[in-house]
């Protein structure tokens, strides 16, 4: 059954197409043999070096779990190599939990996403962050998320309330593609990002969070593919989904950048 569950994976994923293929076709003959004596000779002889061929090819590959690892681990410097211009470079589907998000969502990546996902027709963003009215959460996320780190470089209550604010602005936009956030209760200990989750080609990226780190960029990330990680894969798209359904609306309404801020006492007291 797990050899099924393999080639099942691989298929869906169009992967070792050509080794099937040629499988298929070596099982047919051998088959076919025991019934038909008078098979040509000559096709079964292109039918077994094809295989012979196929098998020297493969033995030159290099190992699938050496490429699956490096796929699959790294931490946020990996960025560097591949940008996230690129993975949104035609997403229509964008998903993200952070407990603030505030350094994914600089102006730059913002901007990115407005001419990108969100300048398609039907482009989706959705961003769930942790809720800074809850104190005791923010309280809590901020032990493990800043007072664990050996440098740290900002504060969680005051990037919870600099991406609050650009949500906000980012909400009156007028796009082609639909913008949407939501606040969550409390900090489950990790952050996702989520690109096109629905499709093959779909990427989830989780970053955990642990319990101690020189610095947020030196973060564990796990980079799953439908393909490659199909189980983990929907596991963690689904973690999403559960959060979006968890967590709260904003009810503040947008505001533009002249207008005074909203602000509530409940708000300056997690600061504080």
């Amino acid at each position: 059954m797990r050899s099924l569950r393999r080639i099942g994976r691989d298929l869906k994923a169009r992967q070792h197409i050509d080794a099937y293929a040629l499988t298929f076709v070596l099982f047919a003959f051998a088959f076919l043999s025991i019934f038909a004596d008078k098979l040509d000779v000559d096709l079964r002889w292109a039918v077994l070096f094809s295989g012979v061929g196929l098998l020297l090819y493969r033995i030159t590959l290099p190992a699938e779990q050496a490429e699956s690892s490096a796929g699959l681990l790294h931490d946020r410097s990996v960025y560097d190599v591949v940008p996230l211009s690129s993975l949104l470079a035609q997403a229509r589907d964008v998903r993200v939990f952070a407990p603030s998000a505030v350094n994914l969502l600089s102006a730059q990546t913002c901007e990115l996403m407005r001419n990108t996902v969100l300048a398609r027709e039907r482009g989706n963003v959705r961003i769930v962050i942790l809720d800074p009215l809850e104190k005791a959460a923010v309280r809590q996320a901020a032990k493990q998320l800043d007072d664990a780190i050996e440098f740290p470089v900002q504060r969680l209550p005051a990037a919870l309330d600099s991406t609050m604010e650009r949500l906000r602005l980012m909400n009156g936009w007028k796009t082609a593609g639909e913008f949407q956030y939501r606040l969550l209760s409390y900090n489950p200990e990790f952050s996702l990002v989520l690109v096109d989750p629905e499709t093959p080609g779909g990427r989830v990226i989780v970053e955990i969070h642990g319990y101690h780190n020189a610095s947020t960029s030196s973060r564990m990330h796990l980079e799953l593919t439908r393909g490659r990680d199909e189980r983990w894969f929907t596991y963690w798209v689904n973690q999403f989904d559960h959060m979006w359904e968890a967590a709260r609306s904003d009810d503040v309404t947008p505001f533009s950048a002249g207008a005074p801020r909203p602000a509530s006492a409940d708000v300056a007291e997690v600061q504080e």
